[in-house]
C-alpha cells in the first residue's frame, strides 16, 4: 500500500504552484527555508552525520508551508532537517538570538571533539549549498572556541535567489557550564547574476582549493605507456611468429593446421560459433548490456545539452526514468539474439 507521505511527495513534484525550491520563484515576504544537511570532519568528506547529531539547537519557527523531498534525494539518502530560522524573501533580519544551549559535560565533550577534528557543516537555501565551520582551536592557550553567529548574505535577481554566502562570527570559548547563545543575521542585496548561471561559482577551481598531484599523474601516465608498449611488443612478436609458421605449413591439411601445434586460447577459437548452454540467460545479459549502454549515452548527452542540476538528485531521477523508458531496447536486442540462437520467439517464452 502506498503511504500518505509518498503521495504527498508525488503531489509536490507535479502539482506545486507556490514559490519554493521546486519552482525557484518567490514573492516579496514569502517564506525561504534554510535546510540543515550534514556535519562531519573536513579531512574526511565521506564521514558525515546529521547536523543535529551535534548539540545544536533549533530555531523558534516550528512549522513551514512545505517540505522539500524528491525521488533523487530519497535514493541518495539525503535527509534534510528544518533549521527553525525565520527567513523571508527580500526581508533583512538584524542580529537575532534564536536559541541557547547550556554546556553540560556531554555537550562540552561533543563540541570539543567536533572542533578538535575540524568539523564543518552543510546547509541549503533554495538548493544552493552553504558550508560553515563549527569552531576553531586556540593552540597558544589550549582552548576551543565555537562560532555562534551565522551571517547570511543573499543575492536575488528579480524573484529568484541567485547567490548565498555565509559568514561565521562571534566565537565563544567552550567550557563547562557556559551558556551559548546562537544568533543569525540575514542581508538581502540585488545581484546581476542570472539564475541559470548561479552555480558557476561552485564550478570555479578557485572556489575549492584542490591540489593537483602532477607527479602522480605523470607517474601513472608513464606506467600506462610502458605497459602498453610491452604488451604490444609481445603481441606483435607472437603474431609475426604465427604468420611465418602458417606460411610454411601450406601443405598441411585443415585438421592438422587447426589442432597440430595450437596452444592456449587458439585451441578454443572455434567455440565462439557454438551456442551457449543457457541461451535465455545469455540473451538477457546481452540485452541488459545494450540497455545500460543506451542509458549511459542518453544521460551524458542530456547532461551536456540539458539542465540536470536544477535540484539535488535530479541526475539520479532522470537516470531511473531513462532506464525504465529504454526497457524496449533490452527486449529487442535480447529477444532477437535469443531467436537467432534457435529460441522460441513467443512473448511467454521470453518471460519464462
Amino acid at each position: 500500500m502506498i503511504s500518505l507521505r509518498t503521495l504527498l511527495v508525488v503531489f509536490n513534484l507535479f502539482f506545486v504552484a507556490v514559490g519554493d525550491e521546486h519552482t525557484h520563484t518567490y514573492k516579496d515576504l514569502e517564506e525561504v527555508v534554510l535546510w540543515m544537511n550534514t556535519v562531519g570532519p573536513y579531512h574526511n568528506r565521506q564521514e558525515t552525520y546529521s547536523y543535529f547529531s551535534l548539540p545544536f539547537c533549533v530555531g523558534p519557527k516550528e512549522k513551514i508551508s512545505h517540505y522539500h523531498e524528491t525521488l533523487g534525494e530519497a535514493l541518495q539518502g539525503v535527509e534534510l532537517e528544518f533549521s527553525g530560522l525565520d527567513i523571508d524573501f527580500k526581508t533583512d533580519v538584524a542580529k537575532t538570538v534564536y536559541c541557547e544551549v547550556e554546556l553540560d559535560e556531554v555537550r562540552l565533550k561533543t563540541f570539543v571533539y567536533a572542533v578538535k577534528n575540524h568539523y564543518w557543516y552543510q546547509m541549503y537555501i533554495d538548493d544552493l549549498p552553504i558550508w560553515g565551520i563549527v569552531g576553531e582551536i586556540d593552540e597558544a592557550n589550549d582552548a576551543y572556541y565555537i562560532w555562534t553567529h551565522k551571517k547570511f548574505d543573499l543575492g536575488y535577481n528579480g524573484n529568484q535567489i541567485v547567490d548565498v554566502n555565509l559568514t561565521s562570527e562571534s566565537r565563544q570559548k567552550l567550557e563547562l557550564g557556559a551558556k551559548i547563545k546562537f544568533t543569525y543575521e540575514v542581508n538581502w542585496k540585488k545581484s546581476g547574476v542570472k539564475f541559470e548561471d548561479r552555480f558557476d561559482k561552485y564550478l570555479d577551481p578557485n572556489f575549492f582549493q584542490h591540489r593537483i598531484h602532477w607527479f602522480s599523474i605523470f607517474n601513472s601516465f608513464m606506467m600506462v605507456i610502458f605497459l602498453v608498449g610491452l604488451v604490444s611488443m609481445i603481441l606483435m612478436r607472437t603474431l609475426r611468429k604465427d604468420y611465418a609458421r602458417y606460411s610454411k605449413d601450406e601443405e598441411m591439411d585443415d585438421m592438422e593446421r587447426d589442432l597440430g601445434d595450437e596452444y592456449g586460447w587458439k585451441q578454443v577459437h572455434g567455440d565462439v560459433f557454438r551456442p551457449p548452454s543457457h541461451p535465455m540467460l545469455f540473451s538477457a545479459l546481452v540485452g541488459s548490456g545494450y540497455q545500460m549502454l543506451t542509458v549511459t549515452f542518453l544521460v551524458i548527452l542530456l547532461a551536456i545539452v540539458g539542465e540536470l542540476y536544477t535540484e539535488r538528485g535530479s541526475m539520479v531521477s532522470i537516470a531511473i526514468f531513462i532506464y525504465a523508458a529504454t526497457s524496449p531496447v533490452n527486449g529487442y536486442f535480447g529477444g532477437s539474439l535469443y531467436a537467432r540462437m534457435g529460441g522460441e520467439c513467443s512473448v511467454f517464452g521470453l518471460l519464462v
